[in-house]
């Protein structure tokens, strides 16, 4: 009966216990999305304060013929040379400057203060990996914000002229007239942006499902030329009408692809390795 005794109130006591680590770890990770939302916050107030300049030199940017990307492609040859298409930006509803312009500070905020808002998720996973994961996952931080970062710009140099040339251009009828507004034009270029800063962490994606077993390279292999396929595909639909410039959009994206096949090979020998140690 006193053995019985101790069990019950033992029971309450790990349960409690238990309940207080779940919430320690829930106050932690309150604690960490609040500092990257702050962080998020406070680049977007600056980006507010220089919205002038940001909306001139960084997202009207890709209007222009003094974009780099128009520079390059005219300076290779005359068959690869394109210019960005004139057509000018309406505003239909009375707050759309306003909010148009939030949102731009806000993505702006969230693409320069990533290494931050990756470095806090970090600190909050890393306690939870035995110091094997650890050892192998550093310098993660770096990686991922550098991926990030390329991506972006990548997005942002690359992809969004093109896109926007192919999307201006486009055209079902004379009887349509393109007038775009000016919360169109930022939602595309936000969306040529960040999400493509995410698909360039596929490396470290495809590490981690690697080491976990989910995925194999020799996987990879042989779905490369789906992969290639549909890299191909997408290409073409937001380049100019022509090889060159198609590969140029296209083989970036393909050597992520290959990169990602070494990475799970590598993964997958480490792995054998520790198999047989």
């Amino acid at each position: 009966m006193l053995g019985l005794s101790k069990k019950k109130n033992n029971s309450p006591a790990k349960t409690e216990e238990g309940e207080m680590g779940f919430l320690q770890h829930l106050e932690e990770l309150r604690w960490h999305l609040i500092r990257s939302i702050l962080a998020i916050v406070i680049f977007a107030i600056i980006f507010y304060i220089l919205e002038s300049w940001v909306f001139d030199n960084i997202i009207f940017w890709p209007k222009q013929n003094s974009f780099p990307t128009y520079e390059f492609f005219c300076s290779l040859s005359e068959a690869t040379c394109f210019r960005p298409p004139v057509f000018g930006l309406q505003v239909k509803e009375l707050g759309e400057q306003f909010f148009t312009s939030l949102k731009v500070c806000m993505s702006l905020g969230f693409i320069v203060s990533f290494p931050y808002i990756f470095w806090e998720f970090w600190q909050f996973l890393k306690p939870g990996l035995y110091p094997g994961e650890q050892k192998a996952a550093r310098g993660i931080v770096a990686y991922c914000s550098f991926l990030f970062i390329a991506g972006a710009l990548f997005g942002y140099f690359v992809i969004s002229p093109f896109a926007i040339n192919f999307l201006v251009g486009y055209n079902l009828s004379d009887e349509i007239i393109i007038d775009p507004t000016l919360a169109s034009y930022v939602s595309y270029l936000t969306m040529f942006t960040i999400p493509t800063g995410i698909v360039f962490e596929l490396p470290i994606v495809v590490y981690f499902l690697s080491k976990v077993g989910l995925l194999t390279p020799d996987f990879m292999r042989t779905y490369r030329k789906h992969a290639l396929i549909i890299i191909l595909i997408l290409a073409s639909i937001i380049t100019p009408p022509d090889v060159t410039s198609q590969f140029l959009i296209g083989i970036p994206l393909f050597i992520l692809y290959e990169i990602s096949i070494h990475i799970s090979r590598r993964v997958e020998k480490a792995n054998q390795l520790k198999e047989n140690s």
